[in-house]
């Protein structure tokens, strides 16, 4: 089973982070594969009727599947019969063909359901993990990986799809919209998706329709449309111009946009995905006045890569980190040179927080199903991009940018195809700064380990001694020198465990600073890593202290900690004294909270939070090491309102809510690595 790249959308997040949900990727296929497919959907009852014509041409061995929360009614072949496909009710349908040497093979399937009821209560994490065909009211989802249809494992498909639905409802699939037609007896609407794609995606809901036209690069017409529940429909225009703007910037920055149009849907619940021609969002997240400027860009972008060059999942998922590469870090880039240094220093304390085994290569990564494999498959991926970029330049960069996007479109493609485009466009062999990329895990360890300086006749000789953890890495290091004269930087090509380098200066060198603008993916020194909130919510380690004797505090304040460990907290006694090195999370009220760090003899809370909202979470190192984590709230309704927004804030030190509603957070200022020149 195959799904379209899904990619999320966290609710109150800053920035998009995107994932394929809902299915394990494998290795596809393109044979030639056509559905030509009916669905009737009352979403009233919650019930589906289907038909499916999958043409095969020159077909091979097959395998057909069916979500076994549906029933088959008839399914024949060009051989006959095929039966239904399962002996059980609590089995998929799965019908299994042999290889046959004919020019065509046709199967007719008839299927229906029952669909499950919408659960509009559900936030972002548990809608990703149900991958559960849902129908109400208020909106219909068929997501991909819920098997909603009969398909062929494994192939890349095209596809012709007629929706039906009572009045008052219209849906859709990614793809082009053919035909639709409205009346009292109810909504019928015909799309087509003419290139090969991975699979199928169903929304609908009481929808009003916004439509504009774009004119795209070699004056090819684009059809943009909003797809937007009642209560937000005044939010289209504003939208479907961000639309425009994000399609102008891509186009000229990779090539031809490759579809024939883009919607924006609606979700009634918190959540958000891509797919090729469109984005699917929930109310709330569409109603954030930064989604325009920031997420939607995003998963517009994922039309090129993820739903336009697929990833060759076998061999690791590069589309994600592509994507956060040019869209989340090239909007910091336009907003100035500190934001884009700030994300990367981020990127590198997220990488911090991750302990023993956490980490894993680059090119294993394929999906996103915890934080720290987010670190790994956005952050060090996006950072990969980056530090290429930097050794290549940025006009090379670009052409190979779009190189790729014509040579590779709607093609599966690995990190080995991407090396050959790059080497190609560059003219440089890039192996060795692949292979050291994606193969390992983890990160280099560098630290000057002594800067000396001499007079000469003509200046000044400043001997640099660097070393790193082994085996080494070949990397090209940023080191600042100051003089009187101002700061200059130098870059050392460092290929050994340690290195002696000489530099001649015409101004005597007074200090040298490792890496001061985070261009290089590193592991940071421990002086350099502020603790972060990250830390405790992806450490397994992490021990939590529940505060509240209250039952219903008790409650909220655990319910808390398992929704920013995203599994069930190790919860130990207020009254046990911490020894461990192991992250700690102290979660009560504001009362509690202060007699706690009293008895445990740490410092109170922080003038950056001190008096300030009905919230607060802060970080501090303890004595005995290990980072620890405290939230405190003024009540318990102050408690329950974190339970959405709290998690989404890891990259910060300290963070103040008034009620939902962030109105400070904050990083620890940390020294960067920086010596003095003897």
């Amino acid at each position: 089973m195959f799904t379209f790249i899904r990619h999320c959308l966290f609710l109150l997040l800053l920035c998009l982070v995107s994932e394929p949900a809902f299915s394990i990727p494998m290795q596809v296929r393109f044979n030639d594969v056509e559905y030509d497919m009916t669905v009737s959907i009352d979403p009233v009852n919650r019930a589906l009727i289907g038909k499916s014509i999958i043409t095969v041409k020159h077909p091979r061995e097959l395998q057909l599947m069916l979500g076994a929360a549906f029933e088959v009614t008839q399914a024949i072949s060009n051989d006959g019969p095929m039966g239904i496909g399962r002996e059980a009710s609590n089995q998929p349908h799965v019908w299994n063909i042999p290889v046959a040497f004919r020019q065509q093979v046709q199967f007719v399937i008839h299927w229906q359901g029952s669909l499950a009821p919408l659960d509009t209560s559900l936030d972002h994490q548990q809608t990703l993990g149900r991958p559960i065909a849902v129908s109400g009211q208020a909106g219909t989802f068929l997501p991909d990986g819920s098997n909603w249809y009969p398909r062929v494992v494994g192939h890349l498909v095209r596809y012709k799809i007629n929706i039906e639905l009572p009045a008052g409802q219209k849906g859709l699939v990614a793809g082009k919209l053919i035909e639709e037609k409205e009346s009292q007896q109810g909504y019928q609407a015909s799309f087509e998706f003419p290139d090969p794609t991975e699979g199928i995606d169903l929304m609908a809901g009481p929808y009003v329709v916004e439509t504009q036209k774009y004119e795209g690069v070699k004056n090819r017409a684009i059809q943009l449309r909003t797809y937007f529940h009642p209560q937000i429909s005044d939010l289209s225009r504003d939208y479907l111009a961000s639309v425009k703007r994000y399609l102008d910037k891509y186009e000229s920055w990779i090539g031809e946009y490759p579809y024939t149009e883009f919607s924006i849907v609606s979700s009634p619940t918190p959540t958000g995905f891509g797919m090729p021609t469109l984005t699917y969002l929930g109310i709330d997240v569409l109603k954030l006045p930064f989604i325009r400027d920031t997420s939607l860009g995003h998963e517009i972008l994922h039309n090129w890569w993820g739903n336009g060059v697929y990833p060759d999942y076998q061999h690791g998922n590069w589309s994600e980190g592509l994507t956060t590469f040019m869209a989340d870090y090239a909007y910091k880039e336009q907003e100035s040179d500190e934001a884009a240094r700030e994300m990367r220093l981020g990127w590198l304390r997220d990488f911090a927080a991750l302990q023993s085994g956490q980490d894993t290569p680059l090119a294993a990564f394929t999906l996103r199903t915890h934080g720290a494999s987010k670190i790994v498959g956005y952050n060090k991926a996006a950072m990969f991009f980056f530090m290429l970029r930097d050794q290549l330049g940025e006009a090379v960069f670009q052409r190979a940018v779009q190189g790729l996007w014509n040579t590779r479109r709607f093609r599966i493609t690995s990190w080995q195809d991407i090396q050959k485009v790059f080497e190609i466009i560059s003219g440089q062999h890039l192996d060795a700064f692949f292979t050291q990329w994606l193969n390992r895990s983890g990160a280099p360890f560098i630290v000057i380990n002594e800067a000396k300086s001499i007079g000469t006749e003509s200046g000044y000789q400043l001997a640099i001694t660097l070393q790193q953890s082994e085996p080494a890495y070949a990397v090209r290091v940023p080191i600042a020198i100051e003089s009187e004269q101002g700061v200059h930087i130098h870059r050392l090509d460092l290929q050994q465990a340690q290195q002696n380098f000489t530099l001649t200066l015409p101004e005597r060198p007074l200090s040298v600073s490792l890496d001061p603008d985070w261009r290089l993916f590193r592991q940071l020194a421990s002086d350099e890593v502020p603790p972060i909130l990250r830390e405790v919510m992806v450490n397994s380690a992490t021990q939590t202290v529940i505060l509240p004797h209250q039952e219903e505090a008790r409650r909220v304040a655990e319910m808390l900690a398992s929704k920013l460990q995203d599994r069930t907290p190790q919860i130990i006694s207020p009254t046990q004294q911490i020894s461990t090195t192991a992250p700690v999370l102290v979660i009560g009220l504001q009362p509690d909270v202060d007699t706690w760090l009293a008895n445990q003899q740490l410092s109170a809370r922080p003038d950056e939070v001190k008096g300030k909202g009905s919230a607060q979470a802060w970080t501090t190192s303890r004595p005995q090491g290990g980072s620890l984590a405290i939230v405190s709230t003024q009540d318990v309704a102050a408690m329950e309102d974190l339970l959405r927004p709290l998690p989404h804030y890891g990259k910060q030190s300290y963070i103040v809510f008034e009620g939902r509603q962030v109105v400070e957070k904050g990083i620890w200022q940390i020294p960067m690595q920086k010596v003095t020149v003897k």
